[in-house]
């Protein structure tokens, strides 16, 4: 299974964008906060593993 990096760019109401930070890319992820740990806020760092998201600390 693969794992993949996030930063979480900004927080619009029940949605998040997020960036890849472990690929160079430009493009934003749109992601339902619901599948998003409760705690992020702007610039938090994530790790998508197992479908599931969660902070890197």
């Amino acid at each position: 299974m693969e794992t993949w990096y996030y930063e979480v760019v900004s927080i619009d109401g029940d949605y998040a964008n997020l960036k890849r930070t472990d690929i160079e890319s430009e493009d934003l992820k749109l992601v339902a906060r619901a599948l998003l740990p409760a705690e992020i806020v702007e610039g938090s760092q994530l790790k998508y593993e197992f479908m599931q998201y969660s902070l890197v600390q």
